[in-house]
Order: C-alpha cells, then structure tokens, then sequence
C-alpha cells in the first residue's frame, strides 16, 4: 500500500494541476508494491501511467502576460545517452535524477532531494544540453528564462518579475533554466556595480533560499568569477563543464558521424587538430562535414574531410 507521504503527495499534484509529479509518484508506489510481492498490482499501475501519457497531448502553460516573453518553455525529446561528458558528470546527473524520483522517501526523514543546481563552464560544454536532459530524463517541460530581457533599466522592475518568476516556479511544477546567470547573480562587491543590480541580487538570493517548490532551479554560467561568492551556497549542486578530452571528442564525432563515418578513419590527427574545441562545435563540424557529403553525393565521410570543418571552426576562435 502507498505511504503516508505517497498519498498525501499524489493529492497536491493532482489539485496542483502538476501531472507529471503525480504520474512520477504513482510510479513510485508501483515500484513500492513490486517489492511486496504485489507484481500484478504494479503492472496495471505502470500500465495506467503509460496510457495516460500517451493519450495526454503536448501540455499548455498559461503564463501570465508579462511573463511569456521572457519564459521559452519545451517538452525536450533529447535522450540522456546523447550527453558525452566525463564520468563524474554523468554520476551527479544521475543521483539528481534518483534523488527526484525518491523525493518522497527523502522528504519521510526530513530531507529534500537536489533541485537546485549551478553549472559552470565555457559556452558549448553541455549546460544547456544538461537542462533538456534533465527534462527529458524527468517528462517536466523545461522553462529557460530569457536574462537579457528580464533586467531592465526601470527601477524595481527587474525585482518584479524576479518576484513573479519564482511565484511561477512554485505554482507550475518543470526545470527553469537561468542561462547567462552572471547577469543577475554579479558580485555586490564590483566596482562597477550599481545599485539597482545590488538590490536584483540580494531579491534573488531571497526568493531561491525561500523557494520550497519542487520545481528543479538550474543556473548556468560561463564566468563563474562574477559571481557574488553568497550564491554559491545557495545552490544543492555546482558542477563545473570544460572542454572535451581526447576520449569524449572520439565517443562524440562517432556519435555524431554515425554511419556517415569511413571504416577505416584517421583518428590521430584528428583528435589533436579538435583539441581545444567545445562539445557543440565539434558536433556542428561534424554536421558541417555531413552535409558537405550529403550535397557532394557521398555516403561516407573521410578524417581529411571532417579536419577542414575543424579547422574552420578553430578559425573563428579569437585569440
């Protein structure tokens, strides 16, 4: 039989309109009954749970009027195999994904799962990508909050809609992905502060350490040094991105090349021309070199063809 916790949980995701939680927890106490030995109870809830996610079309989130330009919401179809990142990655990722789908348990001994999380590296190193995961991995739509036009120049105002936001996070369960995060989340302590991003700030590091939804908060940013050091105790989970080793650039041109790729390939030079490169740029060579092929009526993609790609990408770095 489901929990105490379980039954009370089911009921606010049902009134709170968040279904996904609720198909989540519904999973969990299937779960819980196929360890007592209930396996034809647990089939039907599963299979319940499966019907009723087909049938159910793409979901409709009313925002309110001055929150839809600044919140893109999508239901991400991006598998977790797709992420090429180093194993350490991959295991937080995946206890942030074991923690949610326990949250109920944690919550019975007073505890709260991982929902807060800060990712930190170059452009093109897989933060975005972690948030689609995440979605995807979770079945909740993703919220990217568009920071550029959150900050305005009109006094208060920014402090508003950050004051919306975060009703919005309590009130429609999903990830919301602050991406460019240093815009908002800048050190109080910068000389080149003013004070209305001062106040921004300090709004924000209220709202996130009151924030008790279960919705996940994902940060992103590409220049953690200006970033006020109070934030960072705010976050469950900071996790760092760089630039692909040797391994992950192999793992992902293969990937990415899929059967385009020719049997017998130079590696070598490839793999030390790509040195330096992001993840997303390797991956739009790659893509590059793919439809050079496509365009150029081959079926098969050399090492000579895909190291002109890298080298235009390398091209427009600026030293």
């Amino acid at each position: 039989m489901a929990t105490a916790e379980q039954i009370k949980s089911l009921i606010r995701s049902h009134f709170g309109g968040a279904m996904e939680h609720f198909a989540s927890i519904a999973l969990q106490v299937a779960a819980h009954e196929a360890r007592q030995g209930h396996s034809a109870l647990a089939h039907d809830i599963r299979n319940i749970v499966d019907s009723e996610r087909k049938k159910s079309g793409p979901k409709v989130i009313s925002f309110p009027k001055d929150l839809r330009k600044l919140i893109l919401t999508e239901e991400s179809n991006i598998p977790f195999k797709s992420m090429v990142a180093p194993q350490n990655i991959q295991n937080r990722l995946e206890r942030i994904i074991h923690e949610y789908r326990q949250q109920e348990k944690l919550k019975s001994h007073g505890l709260m799962h991982r929902r807060k999380i800060l990712l930190i590296g170059p452009s093109g190193t897989g933060k975005t990508l972690t948030a689609k995961i995440l979605s995807n991995k979770l079945q909740i739509p993703l919220h990217t909050i568009q920071v550029d036009r959150l900050v305005t120049k009109f006094m208060g105002e920014t402090s508003a809609k950050l004051r919306q936001i975060f009703e919005m996070i309590q009130d429609v369960h999903g990830i919301y992905l602050f991406d460019e995060f240093d815009a908002i989340g800048g050190d109080r302590s910068s000389e080149n502060d003013i004070g209305e991003m001062r106040r921004v700030l300090n709004a924000f590091l209220q709202f996130i350490e009151q924030d008790n939804s279960d919705s996940l908060i994902i940060a992103a940013t590409n220049n953690p040094k200006l970033l006020d050091k109070a934030l960072f105790r705010r976050f469950d989970d900071v996790m760092y991105y760089e630039n692909p080793k040797s391994e992950q650039r192999k793992i992902l041109i293969e990937n990415v090349l899929g059967t385009y790729k020719q049997a017998r390939f130079s590696w070598k030079k490839t793999l030390i021309e790509s040195e330096r490169l992001s993840y997303a740029e390797i991956a739009d060579a790659c893509k590059d070199t793919i439809k050079n092929a496509i365009l150029s009526d081959k079926n098969k993609v050399t090492a000579s063809d895909l190291l002109l790609s890298i080298k235009e990408k390398k091209g427009a770095h600026v030293e």
